[in-house]
């Protein structure tokens, strides 16, 4: 869980979630090569593994009113999914602070948080609880999302870890989109499942953007963020460059991709 120090619901009514000069770096190991002689020969010579630190979001200040929905672009590692992760509550802020008004649900990694040894029905149930849900309510939905995961007659009670990946994916979509949460979080979750369950998804997504919920997205699929949201941020290694209406910042954004340069105006940000 988020600690209230890195985590807080002290915002005006209107605002769903609020960033304030929001940093997060982590150091990686940077050895060419990861062997137990390797380490045993480190340590035998009294030396550190080599890291290296990673400044994945720097100095980044947003505010999303209520009922929004924002799609995030930018290329990997411009640290799109590290803002999620933050405002998620998974990963504590190097420095700054995020405030947020409203139960979340996330789908960051599709069935993180699932065990596979449970059926797709006990673990609509786990994913409720971590929502935020009291056992009554998960319970009073649990087949409605059974039926939108629509799987194999069956599956629903049978173990997770009898899932195809497509299987796995519709019953975390499934989860993520109908636990009515005030603020929705997808990583690269609208591509989940095949044709049929894509085309059912959007149009959930949709409903929920027609309920006026908070709704964030992170996808390369420039198309689905011009359709869904109405407004948009572009980032680039760990800064945001460019906040507007998804047009104008898909627009930008596949200029750079094209030319592989960032536009003048950007280059000391």
């Amino acid at each position: 869980m988020p600690s209230a120090s890195n985590l807080t619901n002290s915002l005006p009514e209107n605002l769903a979630i609020k960033i304030e000069n929001l940093s997060i770096s982590y150091k990686i190991n940077v050895e060419s090569k990861k062997t137990l002689k390797n380490a045993i020969m480190r340590a035998s010579k009294g030396e550190r593994v080599r890291t290296r630190t990673v400044e994945a979001v720097k100095g980044l200040e947003l505010e999303i009113p209520h009922g929004s929905v924002v799609g995030i672009v930018g290329a990997n590692g411009a640290g799109k999914s590290t803002l999620m992760r933050a405002i998620a509550g998974i990963l504590p802020p190097t420095a700054g602070k995020i405030s947020v008004n409203g139960r979340i649900s996330t789908l960051l990694a599709l069935g993180v948080g699932f065990n596979k040894s449970l059926s797709g029905r006990d673990n609509i149930i786990l994913g409720g609880l971590a929502a935020g849900m009291s056992k009554a309510e998960i319970e009073s939905q649990t087949d409605a999302i059974a039926d939108f995961a629509d799987l194999p007659e069956g599956f629903i009670d049978m173990p997770v870890r009898t899932y195809s990946n497509g299987m796995y994916s519709r019953v975390a979509f499934a989860v993520a989109v109908n636990m009515t949460p005030d603020i929705l979080l997808l990583d690269e979750a609208l591509s989940a499942g095949d044709a049929a369950f894509k085309e059912k998804s959007f149009n959930r997504m949709r409903q929920l953007c027609d309920e006026a919920r908070t709704i964030l997205i992170v996808s390369h699929a420039l198309s689905s963020i011009n359709e869904l949201c109405n407004h948009a941020i572009w980032m680039h290694k760990g800064k945001m460059l460019a906040s507007g209406k998804p047009e104008e910042i898909t627009e930008q954004y596949l200029k750079f991709l094209n030319v592989g340069e960032l536009p003048s105006s950007y280059e000391d940000l």
